[in-house]
Parts: C-alpha cells; sequence; structure tokens
C-alpha cells in the first residue's frame, strides 16, 4: 500500500482539525444569512415540527448555544462545524468500510472538498447539517448489514440504522430517500431480508422518531407536506429547460466541479464493469443516491427546485467515487498523476471560499457605483444577503429613538416585514437587541412560521403603529404592500451600508401609524387555523 494505516489515520486527523478551525473562523466572522436567521425563529418558538422543515436545526441551535446563552454567529453555527468534523470521521469509516484506510482517506478529502459537505451542511446552520451527519450514520450501517443476511450481530447494526435514518428524516423529509434506497436493494436483491423482524422493526424504530412531525402535521392540516409536495408537483406549463440546467449547474457547483467529475469517472468505469468495489456495496450506494438525483431532476424540468436537496445523494456517490480514485492511486503507485484531481480539489475550494469571504466582508470586487438607482443599489450582489445588518441595527436604534421622541410613532411599535425574510433578518439582528418584536403582515406562503409567531407575539391590533424596514438589495415599496392597511406611511430616513470605502446598499426606514380593522383579512391570515407554534 505505500501508507501505513496509523499514518492513514493520522492524516485524516490532521484533515478533520484544520477543516475545523477553518469552519469555525468562517462561522465567526460572517453575519448569517436569510436561511440561517429564519431557522434560529425554529430554536427561539421550539415545537414538535414546523411549516418548512422538521425540528432538528431548531434542536441544534439550542443545544450549542445552551439556550442562547452564548449568543454569537460562531455559537448558532458551532452545530453544523462539530457535525461536519463528525461526518467526514463517519465517510472515512464508511471507506473503510467498502475497501480500506486509504479508501476511507480519500472519501475525507473529497468530502471536504465539497461546498455542499464543507460549507453548505459544515458552517452553515441549514437542516442539512443534521441530516448529512445522520444519513451518514445510517448509510454506515445500512452498507454494514445489508450484504449479508445471515450475519448474527445484524439485529443491532439493523436497528442502529433506523435510528439514525429517524433521526435524518426528523431533519429533513428528504431523508426518507435512504429507507427507498434500501428497501428497494431488499426487494431486487435480497429477499431474504423480507421475511426478517429485524427490517420491519428497524423501519418502526424511523417511524416513532418522526412521529412528532406526523402528531404536528395532524394538528395543523397536514400544512407542511401539503406545501413541500406543492413545492415538487409537476407544473403544466411546459417544459422549462432554463429550470433544468440552473438545477443541473447547480448541483455541479455545489458539490465543486472537481468533485463531480470524480463522481462521472466513477460511473463511467461501473458502467464499463471496472472492479473496484464489492457489488453488493456498489448496488447499494446506487439504489440510495441516484434516485434522489434524477428525481430533482426530472422535476426541474417543470418548475424550479433547488440544488442543495440532492446533496446527501451526491455526497453518497463521493463513496464510488473514492473507490475509483484509490483504484487509480494505487494502480499508478502514488504517482502525481493520480493526484491531479485530489489535491486542485481541495486548492479549489479554499481558493473559492478564500475569495468568497474577502468578498463578503471586504468588497474585493466592489465597484464604486455612480448614478445608481437608489431603490436597487446591490440587486444583484448576492454576497449582501450577508452582511449589513448590524450597520442598519447600529443607525436604527438613534433613527427610532429621535421619532419616538417626536411623537411620530408608538414607543411599543413592533418592525412589521410583508416575508419571512427580511422578517428573521430583523428579529434577529435589529428586533432582538433592542428589545422589539417583529411580526409578519403577507400572504401565508410569503410568511412562512411567522403566522405562528404573530399568534405568539400578540398579533395584530386596530389602531396599532409599525415600522417598515427593507434594504436596495431587495427593495418593496410599503405603500404598495400596506397602503390600505395603514392611515399614514412615512419614509423617515435612507440608511447608507458601506463596506470599506464603498456606499453598497441603502436601507429605509418607514414608520406606519393607525391599523386598519382587519387588516390580516386582506392578505387572508384571518381564515388560517394554525396550532401549536
Amino acid at each position: 500500500m505505500g501508507l501505513e494505516n496509523y499514518s492513514v489515520r493520522k492524516l485524516v486527523y490532521w484533515l478533520i482539525a484544520l477543516a475545523t478551525i477553518g469552519r469555525l473562523c468562517i462561522a465567526a466572522f460572517i453575519e448569517l444569512g436569510n436561511d440561517e436567521v429564519y431557522y434560529l425563529t425554529y430554536a427561539f418558538f421550539p415545537s414538535l415540527s414546523h411549516f418548512d422543515h422538521p425540528p432538528m436545526v431548531g434542536w441544534v441551535i439550542q443545544l450549542f448555544t445552551l439556550n442562547f446563552l452564548f449568543n454569537s454567529e460562531l455559537f448558532i453555527r458551532l452545530g453544523p462545524v462539530i457535525l461536519s468534523a463528525g461526518s467526514t470521521w463517519i465517510i472515512f469509516k464508511i471507506g473503510t468500510l467498502l475497501r480500506d484506510e486509504l479508501t476511507g482517506l480519500i472519501a475525507a478529502i473529497i468530502f471536504t472538498s465539497s461546498i455542499y459537505a464543507s460549507v453548505i451542511a459544515g458552517i452553515f446552520i441549514m437542516p442539512d447539517a443534521p441530516q448529512l451527519f445522520f444519513w451518514l450514520a445510517g448509510l454506515y450501517y445500512v452498507l454494514k448489514v445489508l450484504p449479508d443476511v445471515s450475519d448474527k450481530g445484524s439485529k443491532t447494526d439493523f436497528y442502529l440504522a433506523g435510528l439514525f435514518i429517524g433521526l435524518s428524516m426528523l431533519s429533513k423529509y428528504t431523508s426518507v430517500f435512504l429507507w427507498i434506497g434500501a428497501v428497494s436493494y431488499i426487494v431486487f436483491y435480497k429477499k431474504q431480508w423480507l421475511r426478517k423482524k429485524e427490517l420491519y422493526l428497524s423501519i418502526l424504530i424511523s417511524f416513532i422518531i418522526f412521529l412528532p412531525v406526523l402528531i404536528w402535521n395532524f394538528q395543523n392540516s397536514f400544512i407542511s407536506f401539503t406545501y413541500h409536495t406543492e413545492r415538487v408537483e409537476v407544473s403544466h406549463t411546459g417544459l422549462r429547460f432554463d429550470y433544468f440546467f440552473t438545477e443541473f449547474f447547480g448541483e455541479v457547483l455545489y458539490n465543486n466541479p472537481l468533485v463531480f467529475i470524480m463522481i462521472i469517472m466513477a460511473l463511467i468505469a461501473i458502467i464499463r464493469h471496472r472492479h473496484f468495489l464489492s457489488r453488493e456495496h456498489k448496488k447499494i450506494l446506487l439504489f440510495t443516491a441516484l434516485p434522489t438525483i434524477l428525481l430533482f431532476l426530472c422535476i426541474a424540468l417543470t418548475r424550479r427546485t433547488l440544488p442543495h436537496w440532492t446533496g446527501p445523494a451526491y455526497t453518497t456517490l463521493i463513496l464510488l467515487a473514492a473507490c475509483w480514485q484509490r483504484e487509480r492511486i494505487v494502480n499508478h503507485k502514488y504517482s502525481r498523476k493520480s493526484l491531479s484531481l485530489l489535491i486542485p480539489a481541495l486548492v479549489l475550494i479554499v481558493l473559492a471560499l478564500s475569495i468568497g469571504i474577502g468578498q463578503v466582508n471586504h468588497g474585493w470586487f466592489d465597484r464604486k457605483t455612480q448614478n445608481a438607482n437608489v431603490n436597487d443599489l446591490g440587486s444583484n450582489d448576492v454576497t449582501l444577503d450577508l452582511y449589513g445588518w448590524r450597520q442598519i441595527e447600529k443607525q436604527f436604534k438613534s433613527i427610532k429613538q429621535e421619532t419616538e421622541d417626536k411623537g411620530l410613532i408608538s414607543k411599543n411599535a413592533p418592525i412589521i416585514s410583508w416575508r419571512w425574510f427580511p422578517a428573521a433578518n430583523l428579529d434577529y439582528y435589529v428586533a432582538y437587541p433592542l428589545k422589539m418584536k417583529v411580526l409578519a403582515l403577507g400572504k401565508f406562503e410569503d410568511i412562512h412560521k411567522y403566522a405562528w409567531i404573530n399568534k405568539s407575539r400578540g398579533g395584530f391590533v386596530t389602531g396599532m403603529d409599525g415600522w417598515f424596514i427593507c434594504t436596495s438589495r431587495d427593495y418593496k415599496n410599503p405603500h404598495e404592500v400596506y397602503g390600505k392597511c395603514f392611515n399614514n406611511i412615512q419614509l423617515v430616513q435612507i440608511i447608507h451600508i458601506y463596506r470599506g470605502r464603498n456606499h453598497v446598499m441603502n436601507a429605509f426606514v418607514f414608520y406606519m401609524n393607525g391599523l386598519k380593522p382587519n387588516a390580516d383579512a386582506l392578505f387572508g391570515l384571518d381564515k388560517l387555523m394554525l396550532n401549536n407554534y
């Protein structure tokens, strides 16, 4: 082999340690994004489940912040960072199970090179972080137990598979594809398992763990399942190749183009009947990953999808890529040619992250804008989703005080937003430090969990005043949204957001007086029958 086992493990330890340090630095020094601040509401308002996703991501936030005893970007994102380190170790163990520790090391390197696995599910506080950790843990035991029906130690392993798949389902609904893949493999190749009670008890374990989500949905008219069904329901508006290619190239970029190439190389090797992995393990991995990827690519032909939905499936295929790369490395006797994709893949993600952080926090590629429309300054800069909210809070604090002192707005007026973002951004970065409330007044499909949060915060009262804040990155005219809801809407001030020396975005602060009766009825919120926020 050329590498002793202890040396391989030492390299894995170093990889995990260095990657974790890097993730911690990024986690600490970048503001939370739109999705991240929204998932904070899962922790501030815990429940059996939530409108968009199961509850696990909220529990992770509560655990690693000690229920917000430590309240900062670092501790909010600490869960994904720690779980990513654990996921790297698990994928190393899976690679070792499939071939040897060299395969495990290669799998860990490819995993760390994946933008989805290492960043989206490794730094950002998203449902994907716990999902991927538990997905890989469940996959490990599925790969360990399914090939050998006669294994006497399989009972415990099967139950552990059910446990971890259940926890993955409690993180994100798409984890059910892990069971679909496992059962499909059993039906086609290992029907003997159908006569074993362990299979059904394992599925039962997953069901019991997932039960809180079912209870919550039953109490809320299965609103979450309806929402997600509509997101993936096939549209009849004709084929949308723009959606398809957005999804496809998004998958390539999210998983790192070089990682994607390694996956394709492994699939081509399988098509050519190259033997580099046991047939049973190969079948399990393919049954687990390919249906998910193909399903969402098909859906993308008719409606918008998001590339990270297929993330766990591509992470599963990383194991095939690792086995094939191991074959190439050994056959070429560790030559530079055999490492021509592994090392560049790592370099690419480090380079991409360095450039991304530089742009987000320092605006390396910002250009001075002249005669830009005040309402859409920065509207095309996605990096501004992670920047500027602390500046808004600092300046809004004095604006609020001055406006209240002039008697133009009541002192207990909440911030009112039309959509879940920027409602959640304002909630964490502006309202929370100023001890204010945020309410969302808009269509249910726009405000999401805030329909429940509104109730818990007292809802809307006739005659109340409110603040309206939006940015030029995502401008919304309050007169168009709330002109029929309030007696008076006035612009107070435009806040200039700077990154370095460049003026990159504006924030507009309005005050609104006198909420009219039944304003929520204009958006259909009065008809919602919601329970257990």
